[in-house]
């Protein structure tokens, strides 16, 4: 079993996975979806051949990459190798209050328990900060006898729903109001504060952990999520080995380790899979139109498009685009290119997919260097399986009185 990572580790590992991510970019950074033929093809053509042949079947299923031509198998290895991380150790949570969990979807409750029992600081907390708290079931949860919870949440609805949640089971918590982004945000992140962050997106975990290691802030326990929320074009680096890297990340990198539907129903993928055909089937119809072969944006659009005939969807979407088209296209065969070509996408993807826990890991430890070089020690395992969460990569940080 892999084990979680210390303080002291963490460099080592992460060098490791920049040479892999910078020396392998041409595999993973171009998309198939937006990229009719790709770099790479042409480097490894029997793989390319392969993947481009194989069924929709095959890339959602999970198939032992042995079977696949080279570099593949090699490539899948040193991915897992490189990924590879240890759970944090269990430290026990005692059990919730009555009917603490009422109105909490039973998966989020999940990973709450399962958060909440990998919070094993050295010292005791005496107030913990909820960051981004929503209704605060996080906080509540890990509030015990003679301690505070103060949350800070955006959404003036949530804010009140919550206080009515904490006074309805007579606990000492402050909801508040507050954009976490603002300047107001770094009052309440004191030496005294224990701060948990569940799924906080991009900038708004990045920003919690500059704050607070500003602030002196004893305790962090924070599990990273949609890394390519930011503010710019492309990805600041916040630790100092990351700075020095030659991995320049923009916001379609960002998103590669989010590119996968671990948690969604039959019912949903089946939606993205006709939403995803019937816009490469319009790239094909739109690349002849303009005689242009490149990719157009489309916007997203609601799932009622789906039943619209596939002619209807196509002049409707152009209409958006303020693309005027000529001809008679054939609509029928257009529809099918457009499942053919979703069939290698998909394929073509397990590519860049082996490189999305890798990358996912060297952003996280980027994190985790950054919290070092502030004086933390830190620790960085998972916290929970990866169907309960994709997101399941957790750090604690923690600073001496």
């Amino acid at each position: 079993m892999p084990a979680y990572l210390h303080s002291h580790q963490l460099a080592s590992r992460f060098q490791a996975l920049d040479q892999f991510l910078a020396e392998h970019q041409a595999l993973w950074k171009p998309r198939p979806f937006t990229t009719l033929r790709l770099g790479w093809e042409s480097q490894y053509p029997e793989l390319a051949t392969h993947l481009r042949q194989s069924p929709l079947a095959d890339a959602e299923a999970n198939i032992a990459p042995q079977g696949l031509p080279a570099p593949f198998p090699q490539l899948a290895a040193q991915a897992e190798q490189l990924s590879a991380i240890g759970e944090l150790p269990d430290t026990g949570l005692p059990p919730a209050g009555h009917r603490l969990d009422a109105n909490v979807p039973g998966r989020k409750w999940q990973q709450i328990e399962a958060f909440g029992r990998r919070l094993g600081f050295a010292q005791h907390s005496g107030h913990w900060l909820d960051w981004c708290a929503g209704k605060g079931h996080l906080g509540r949860r890990l509030l015990q006898p003679g301690q505070q919870l103060t949350c800070l949440e955006y959404n003036p609805e949530l804010v009140a729903a919550g206080q009515a949640l904490s006074d309805h089971h007579h606990l000492p918590a402050t909801h508040v109001q507050q954009d976490v982004m603002a300047a107001g945000s770094s009052q309440y992140l004191g030496q005294d504060k224990s701060v948990v962050a569940l799924h906080a997106c991009g900038e708004l975990h990045v920003h919690l952990l500059r704050q607070a290691s500003q602030q002196g802030c004893r305790q962090l326990a924070v599990a990273p999520c949609c890394y390519n929320r930011i503010a710019g074009e492309h990805y600041q680096p916040l630790s100092t080995a990351a700075q020095r890297s030659p991995l320049q990340l923009t916001l379609t990198d960002l998103g590669l380790p989010l590119n996968e539907a671990v948690t969604a129903g039959a019912r949903v993928r089946q939606q993205r899979d006709c939403s995803m055909a019937r816009r490469l089937g319009f790239d094909l119809l739109q690349r002849e139109q303009r005689q242009c072969d490149e990719y157009l944006p489309t916007p997203s659009l609601p799932v009622a498009w789906l039943s619209k005939p596939y002619e209807q969807y196509c002049r409707e979407l152009a209409q958006l685009r303020h693309l005027e088209l000529h001809g008679n296209p054939d609509w029928a065969a257009l529809e099918a290119a457009g499942w053919q070509r979703l069939a290698e996408v998909r394929n073509l993807e397990r590519l860049g997919n082996l490189f999305r826990r890798p990358l996912e890991l060297w952003l996280v430890l980027d994190r985790a260097l950054y919290l070092v070089e502030q004086g933390y020690q830190v620790r960085l395992g998972t916290f929970c399986d990866y169907p309960l969460t994709p997101r399941n990569l957790l750090l604690l940080a923690e600073r001496d009185r």
